[in-house]
């Protein structure tokens, strides 16, 4: 009897910052991985997020040695431009389109309901009531155009406008404005406001001040700790809201509330975060890609 070929899933999870793709067996092991820039076509154009996106897909689907049964973009952005881009791929088995929400919603509450917050490039909240089946519902996800409290961009947005009124001459002289002049080499505030206005892409130049900003307010700097303490507190406003809403009659005391990304699971915010809220907060275990394993092997043709 000759051998059935092996059959492989191709899970990908899809962010502003990069794209990382695993391959798995039947077993749920994860065989290969592949690693790309960022894809979100919200922050690159939908062009360039499919090239991305269809470039990762090609490597990855190489390293499978036997037929490929599903395939799982778990993507940023648009979900209307990832289903069209699901909709034209071919030879990766049935491929489905989903939010990037999903595999983080899936570390926080794998067993039932609950919430988490995210903060990386963007941010969002998502949430999975106890109904049969179960619903999820997201919050927030916007873009930077529009919002994304607690992200890397509103931060560095913030820090950047903190650095514009110090130069003015309006605010008291700070490390965060000489951290944020370091960074750009402008020295005063009309090159400052010309070197981003002139940039093509600034939001990633933006979100990229951000890491910076967190070490400073690690180390207790006011006005970078205060600056990050009131983004993320727009974020966790809305997760206090979407609680409220879902699970009126729930003891926050029982519900599962994870924080995902390295912005929220600082140890400089993850302290201030639980002081401002009744939810029990926790960080979540586990990469998205690890979220995103799960989801293929709760898919029935994978059994």
């Amino acid at each position: 009897m000759k051998a059935r070929p092996a059959a492989f899933r191709i899970g990908v999870d899809g962010g502003g910052t990069k794209t990382e793709c695993i391959l798995v067996d039947e077993s749920g092991r994860i065989v290969a991985r592949h690693l790309a820039p960022g894809c979100n076509p919200s922050i690159i154009g939908r062009d360039a997020a499919a090239r991305v996106a269809s470039k990762a897909l090609k490597a990855i689907r190489a390293k499978a040695d036997g037929t490929v049964e599903l395939t799982l973009l778990c993507m940023a952005g648009s979900a209307a431009h990832w289903m069209e881009f699901a909709a034209k791929q071919k030879g990766l088995g049935r491929v489905v389109a989903m939010r990037d929400a999903l595999p983080i919603l899936e570390l926080a509450a794998p067993d039932g309901p609950g919430l988490v917050l995210h903060a990386g490039t963007g941010s969002f909240v998502a949430a999975r009531t106890d109904e049969v089946p179960a619903q999820v519902h997201y919050g927030g996800g916007l873009g930077w155009r529009f919002g994304d409290e607690g992200s890397g961009y509103d931060i560095g947005r913030r820090a950047i406008a903190r650095a514009l009124l110090e130069l003015q001459g309006w605010e008291p002289v700070s490390r965060l404005s000489a951290l944020v002049r370091g960074k750009t080499g402008c020295r005063d505030a009309a090159a400052m406001i010309r070197h981003f206005y002139d940039e093509q892409a600034p939001n990633a130049q933006i979100a990229a001040l951000t890491p910076a900003i967190l070490a400073l307010a690690g180390e207790d700097e006011p006005v970078a700790l205060g600056l990050v303490v009131d983004s993320v507190g727009g974020l966790l406003q809305l997760a206090t809201q979407v609680a409220g809403k879902l699970f009126p009659y729930q003891a926050y005391d029982n519900l599962k509330a994870g924080l995902s990304g390295p912005i929220l699971t600082h140890p400089a915010v993850m302290p201030e975060l639980s002081s401002m809220s009744r939810l029990p907060l926790h960080a979540i275990e586990g990469a998205p890609i690890e979220g995103v394993r799960r989801l293929l092997l709760r898919e029935p043709v994978l059994r």
